[in-house]
């Protein structure tokens, strides 16, 4: 979702705020964590601490097709900010070897980011 998306449902404070206050209120409620999205990931950590969890859909490899995810990040991207588990689909099901998505996706995380 993005905030017109918010809007339209009636939530009307911005994206990043909503998102930690709903974050904070399953953690009060004695959730281990959250589905969140990878752009609120520093916002959620910074809030409900390196321990709670949060599992992160909507990642894309660099130059994937991002479908109808409005707010994608890459797998690197989405470690480095704190994500606990990715959830990654349609580019490993709909590619053409889908196990050669995987490992390429897999050894992308291992390989340390260009300068």
């Amino acid at each position: 979702l993005d905030e017109s998306d918010l809007q339209a449902v009636g939530q009307m404070p911005p994206v990043d705020e909503q998102v930690v206050r709903l974050a904070r209120l399953a953690q009060s409620c004695g959730l281990d964590g959250v589905v969140c999205s990878a752009k609120e990931l520093p916002a959620i950590r910074a809030a409900c601490g390196q321990s709670f969890v949060t599992i992160v859909p909507g990642i894309r490899p660099a130059g994937a097709d991002t479908g109808d995810q409005k707010r994608v990040v890459t797998p690197q991207q989405a470690m480095a900010d704190g994500a606990s588990f990715l959830v990654i689909g349609r580019p490993i099901t709909q590619a053409p070897d889908p196990r050669a998505a995987a490992v390429e996706i897999v050894r992308s995380l291992h390989t340390p980011a260009a300068p």
